[in-house]
């Protein structure tokens, strides 16, 4: 069998002493043993149980069966030679209603996913909010009500109590925007909602729980602790006016509703002229305090990139008031169609990376170190007669973001690691499994793993960095 292609040849410049590189994963997407020790349901099960929300009727019912195989995945990880893994709890495995003590049993089981990656020379990075909020929590109101946010808080010094001793670095809520606008505005994740005020609402309240996560963590004397973020990069599809304004509306929808709060103390400039008549009675959910609570100080915040978007202006798409939800601002989104598309049909433009790096870094002068915890890429993976996965496509794709990386830390950016998205395949929400994201294939009937080229790739690179910076793993 022909050898895996190491990263020597690519032209792929060197990372900073101090830089470390890890691989991610979500809970719902890979544990699977959604009704077992206490585990409750959340959204997600409930999401993946209606008919035509989810390719094939798939669910993570069982997934990657991680949470039974996690030693065989840890042993993936330390041979791979990762500084850090970044994971996420399942809020209903450890609290099963969102509410009243720890279920002991789900604790114990990221007791022994922290002891096995420390026992590898592994740095945990702990997710709270990975999108599987429980079912019993949505049923009285989800994340459109405070409620929630205070029931996160209790939940994150659950977690902290057993775990902050042990865990390096600490991530309140991974990619807001989803769980707020593509759950519960665009109804394409759980729990599937088409709402207006009620999205807004969500937003705000998950920035309220993030804040109050924070409080909890720094009570528990956390190492670290920021928030995952997905920015886009936004292009106006013309020069005209319409379209640049239909670019600040997407801006304020995708990035500013996340960025200004946290980072700037404040409210989005353009949200009037983005949502208008929704934010009407935008006092009911804001309160006195609020802002100085969401934008405590962090230790980082994390960066999840994959693709930039074509806006253009959409004055047909002026959306009636009785139905109009948040996501309808009057505007349209695309690919480019001039370059290469990933299964997802995402374009690849590593630049974009690198732009938008850049700009927010010069824009947010209280912007704390930079955290990629997730991009890479899903690609048509098949296994060959020899048994190998010839992945070229996502080495490319990892080469050319990670180029792009580097050019942003030359421009003075402060970024201090990168998690590849993802280790493992998996449950890759809407699209079920359908789409393969990760450098270790998954047989879905066996759960056999098969690392692909790309990870071979992924350790000789990281073996270098070591090599050239005189590191060893952290």
């Amino acid at each position: 069998m022909s050898n895996p292609p190491e990263p020597g040849s690519s032209g792929l410049p060197g990372f900073p002493e101090g830089f470390f590189f890890g691989a991610a994963t979500a809970s719902y997407q890979i544990e699977g043993a959604h009704d077992e020790d206490g585990r409750g349901p959340s959204i997600w099960d409930t999401f993946s149980r209606e008919p035509g929300r989810v390719a094939r009727g798939a669910t993570g019912d069982v997934a990657c069966d991680h949470y039974h195989r996690y030693r065989e995945d840890v042993a993936l990880l330390r041979e791979l030679g990762v500084d850090s893994y970044r994971f996420s709890l399942a809020w209903p495995r450890v609290q099963p209603t969102g509410s009243g003590p720890a279920n002991p049993a789900g604790l114990d089981f990221y007791d022994r996913l922290v002891d096995e990656l420390l026992a590898a020379g592994i740095s945990p990075a702990a997710t709270l909010y990975h999108w599987d909020l429980p079912q019993a929590l949505e049923d009285r109101g989800g994340w459109r009500v405070r409620e929630t946010a205070e029931r996160f808080a209790e939940y994150t010094a659950l977690a902290a109590d057993r775990l902050a001793d042990r865990v390096d670095r600490w991530i309140t809520l991974n990619e807001p925007f989803c769980s707020a606008f593509v759950g519960y505005a665009a109804g394409g994740h759980a729990p599937g909602a088409r709402e207006g005020r009620g999205a807004l609402a969500a937003a705000h309240h998950l920035l309220v729980g993030h804040g109050l996560a924070v409080r909890a963590l720094r009570a528990a004397g956390a190492r670290e602790v920021g928030i995952t973020l997905n920015p886009d990069r936004l292009l106006p599809a013309t020069d005209s006016a319409a379209d640049l304004a239909a670019v600040r509306r997407v801006e304020t929808l995708h990035n500013d509703v996340w960025f200004e709060p946290l980072f700037a103390g404040r409210y989005p400039a353009h949200e009037t002229e983005t949502w208008g008549e929704l934010l009407e009675k935008g006092e009911a959910f804001r309160r006195d305090g609020d802002l100085a609570l969401i934008g405590a100080p962090l230790d980082f915040v994390g960066i999840n990139y994959y693709r930039p978007i074509t806006v253009a202006d959409a004055p047909h798409k002026d959306p009636d008031p009785a139905t109009r939800t948040a996501v309808d601002v009057r505007a349209e989104e695309s690919w480019r169609d001039d370059v290469r598309h990933t299964t997802m049909g995402w374009p690849v433009v590593p630049h974009t990376f690198t732009d938008l790096l850049v700009e927010l870094s010069g824009r947010y002068p209280a912007l704390p170190p930079i955290l990629i915890t997730e991009n890479g890429s899903a690609e048509a993976d098949t296994v060959d007669a020899e048994g190998r996965v010839r992945d070229t496509d996502r080495i490319e794709y990892l080469r050319s973001h990670l180029e792009a990386l580097a050019t942003a830390l030359r421009e003075g950016v402060d970024v201090r690691g990168y998690y590849v998205w993802s280790l493992l395949d998996n449950f890759e929400w809407a699209r079920g499994y359908e789409q393969r994201f990760g450098i270790v294939r998954v047989d879905y009937d066996t759960q056999r793993r098969i690392p692909k080229d790309s990870y071979h790739w992924y350790r000789g690179l990281i073996a270098a960095h070591r090599a050239r910076t005189g590191t060893t793993r952290s």
